[in-house]
């Protein structure tokens, strides 16, 4: 299971996050709004858990405008409120499921596989075309034939990221965050590093894709035998 879990309190995320990967659930988390709806857009998830009150966007806000977008992943609201009326707020919004704070964790968790078996998010194919290539991502690797080019961990996160939004610009933040975590020291600059290498596999067969550098902005993926790219 891979789940999303949009939470400012520092210690409760952390805790929450830790007893997740305890039970083999791959977890991303965020303490911000605006970085819970960029990672739900940007990315798949089996559940996004989403704290009523924080930061930038409030998870009912979140809740809202990914329901607005067609997002049709399951959604769980973390609140202190247990008002019937809020109740009523939340789910009317989109949310699938409504916890109560303070809970009990293998009540998050039962809840959590619950929603996983009900959530009508689409499963990711294990091979990917990408122009002449594909992309294995049982292997972590790409194959042009019968050549098979292996790519290191954070390549793969790198392009299949790129590949769920392919034709869409992915933020630099977004790639930062998604794929090192929060607290990581790596810079702008170790990115870019991190795409010239991976650019050097993908280029290896004449590739009918490029990995485009979006000045300011971020990268993207596309299908395209002309375009300009640093």
């Amino acid at each position: 299971m891979h789940v999303l879990l949009a939470e400012d309190d520092t210690k409760l995320g952390r805790l929450i996050k830790h007893m997740l990967e305890k039970s083999e659930i791959q977890v991303d988390w965020v303490v911000q709004g605006d970085m819970a709806l960029d990672y739900a857009t940007y990315s798949a998830y089996d559940v996004v858990i989403l704290d009523w009150m924080m930061p930038e966007h409030t998870g009912i806000y979140v809740c809202e405008q990914l329901r607005k977008q067609g997002y049709q992943g399951a959604i769980l609201m973390l609140t202190a409120k247990d008002a019937l009326e809020d109740r009523v707020l939340g789910l009317d919004t989109g949310a699938d499921d409504y916890l109560v704070k303070p809970f009990e964790f293998a009540e998050l968790l039962a809840r959590l596989r619950a929603l996983s078996r009900r959530s009508s998010a689409k499963l990711q194919e294990d091979v990917v075309e990408l122009g002449n290539l594909m992309l294995l991502r049982s292997t972590r690797s790409i194959r042009q034939g019968d050549i098979e080019v292996q790519l290191t961990s954070r390549e793969f996160q790198l392009l299949d990221l790129l590949v769920q939004n392919k034709g869409h610009v992915v933020p630099r933040e977004v790639i930062l965050d998604k794929i090192w975590g929060l607290e990581t020291d790596i810079s702008s600059n170790n990115l870019d590093a991190y795409v010239r290498l991976l650019r050097r596999k993908i280029n290896w067969s004449d590739a009918n894709i490029v990995l485009q550098n979006i000045r300011g902005i971020g990268y993207k993926l596309e299908d395209n035998d002309v375009c300009s790219y640093s």
